[in-house]
């Protein structure tokens, strides 16, 4: 089985600063992130809580023009769930797709859905992943957009190894991204990516992809695992690098929340912290709800 090995490099904390200090009035709602997106000179982040995005310039000191948006046209008849697990945008149209960790069909399956609003946050169309899901907590995490051959595709990262639940889904060494190519009437699945065998993660949290350079991560491992996908394959072409989150002094685990990751350039990552629960150690209760920015250790840049 894939394990740990006695030493990680650690990335390098560049800022970071909580979510609801970042709006002029506080924000809204509990503001339990899950999900960030680099676009241009912003964030858009997603919340669990709520189906608000929360706009934030990359200057984590301001928050001057720093803006909750709030969708508008999908009825509430039409969605039950509470909020959004990811984010991720059409290079091409510019439209943007708002992850649903698992909703459950008519037939008791469970499955991930897609809501796809247009580059104004007006709702557009709303479309199951179409891939059976082990139950409603473990869905897919994380999602990111990818233009091949003039298509669009969507790819998302399973939670549990091998798009399991249970125990089986925390027996590390088989992370799992599983792709959807667009069809007229919403999207197919079409293939399935391999993360190496050696990653020890015992989940997975999010993932994004900028040309072929990707990268994912895991909460309940604190780490960040960067690679390259084959341009002409839905394979990954090495087997890259890991880099934990920085740690105490100690060497205890203190970012235990990460839900969302996005590239900022070759170097640099923005990711986002969850809401602590009360099984949380207070040692991560300071990191809770926040955004982070990190760059890779020194020497270690992921190039196009």
């Amino acid at each position: 089985m894939a394990t740990r090995p006695t030493q990680v490099p650690e990335l390098v904390l560049v800022a970071e600063r909580r979510i609801a200090d970042l709006f002029p009035a506080g924000g809204a709602g509990r503001m339990e992130a899950s999900g960030v997106l680099t676009v241009d000179d912003e964030f858009l982040v997603v919340f669990d809580d709520s189906r608000n995005i929360g706009r934030i310039g990359r200057d984590l000191s301001e928050t001057a023009g720093n803006v909750i948006i709030r969708p508008q046209g999908f009825t509430a008849d039409r969605t039950v769930w509470d909020g959004y697990e990811d984010i991720a945008r059409d290079p091409v149209s510019g439209d943007y797709f708002l992850l649903v960790e698992a909703a459950e069909q008519d037939n008791g399956d469970w499955m991930a859905k897609v809501e796809r609003l247009d580059s104004d946050f007006a709702a557009a169309t709303s479309s199951w992943l179409p891939f059976r899901l082990p139950d409603a907590g473990k869905g897919m995490e994380g999602l990111s957009c990818v233009l091949r051959a003039g298509s669009t595709h969507l790819l998302a990262i399973c939670e549990g190894n091998r798009c399991e639940g249970g125990k089986a889904g925390k027996r590390p060494g088989g992370g799992r991204i599983q792709v959807f190519g667009s069809e007229p009437d919403g999207w197919r699945h079409s293939a399935t990516i391999e993360l190496p065998g050696y990653l020890w993660f015992v989940d997975y949290s999010s993932v994004d992809i900028s040309g072929d350079r990707i990268a994912a991560t895991s909460q309940e491992s604190s780490a960040l695992w960067v690679g390259r996908l084959a341009p002409d394959s839905w394979r990954i072409v090495d087997d890259g690098a890991v880099w934990e989150f920085p740690r105490a002094a100690d060497g205890r685990v203190v970012y235990c929340l990460v839900e969302g990751v996005s590239w900022i350039d070759d170097s640099r990552f923005v990711t986002v912290s969850d809401r602590a629960k009360s099984s949380t150690p207070g040692r991560c209760r300071e990191k809770q709800q926040s955004v982070h920015i990190f760059k890779s250790p020194p020497n270690e840049v992921v190039r196009r």
